[in-house]
């Protein structure tokens, strides 16, 4: 968490200092025949990169925001079949009835715990959590159709690990999930142009180029620490949010 706040606040701050020393250093080496601080096609080579870069950002953005949008669809959906699951279990007969609960008690506890911090760290599934899963249905599957009612509560009970199974490998998914490397190759190309922007238009060194130049290090390096953070849903600066496991653990107290 500290390094990722450090991340966050520390690498805006460097790429302007990048895109200062940039200017600078390209204000040296470039011909003297570029600086023209009135010349029209240095303000459409900025303009062009500016467009460049912000159809690359949007296009990454987008993309980020629907993984992690859909990874958390998938924690709500299985939190739901977890319901459920638990409201079948509420009226079927003892022994069954104690032990499906208190599995899916167990099971939501260590998504909650245990897994959210794996899929934190090795961007995969606990398998201690999934042997919970397999003993939970198992011992559904297990249960004895005494009469109709038990045969209907546990195909409902068999219904609901069929979407919790299902959402969990969604989320097996989610948590490997990272935007593929020739995207971010194109968001670092695209930002290296703006950040050469300034020496590319003929802009000359004054207090106000280099506090412009800096501000604009500050915005990219903001943009791109942005869209870091979208990426990776579960292991990422923003991952998902544990909170339907937390309310489905709230909907089993009050369902016992």
């Amino acid at each position: 968490m500290v390094v990722e706040l450090i991340r966050q606040y520390l690498a805006p701050v460097a790429l302007a200092v990048v895109a200062v020393i940039i200017f600078v250093v390209g204000d040296r080496l470039r011909p003297k025949s570029w600086v023209h601080p009135d010349d029209a096609s240095g303000t459409m080579v900025v303009e062009l990169i500016n467009t460049l870069f912000l159809a690359v950002a949007a296009f990454v953005v987008v993309i980020c925001w629907q993984q992690y949008d859909n990874a958390h669809n998938h924690t709500v959906a299985e939190s739901k079949a977890l319901i459920d699951v638990y409201w079948a279990a509420h009226d079927m007969p003892e022994p069954e009835h104690d032990r499906v609960q208190s599995l899916v008690r167990e099971y939501t506890e260590q998504v909650i715990g245990e897994e959210w911090a794996v899929m934190n760290e090795e961007r995969a599934l606990s398998d201690s959590t999934q042997r919970t899963f397999d003993a939970l249905r198992d011992t559904v599957t297990a249960m004895p159709a005494q009469d109709p009612d038990s045969a209907d509560l546990q195909e409902k009970a068999l219904a609901g690990l069929d979407a919790v199974a299902q959402a969990r490998h969604d989320r097996a998914l989610d948590a490997n999930l990272s935007m593929p490397g020739f995207l971010y190759t194109a968001l670092w190309f695209t930002a290296i142009l703006l950040l050469c922007s300034a020496v590319l238009s003929g802009v000359m060194v004054t207090k106000r180029s280099l506090a412009m130049t800096a501000l604009l290090g500050l915005v990219v390096g903001a943009a791109i620490v942005a869209i870091y953070g979208l990426d990776r849903p579960f292991s990422g600066a923003n991952i998902v949010s544990k909170d339907a496991f937390e309310i489905a653990l709230s909907r089993y107290q009050r369902i016992s």
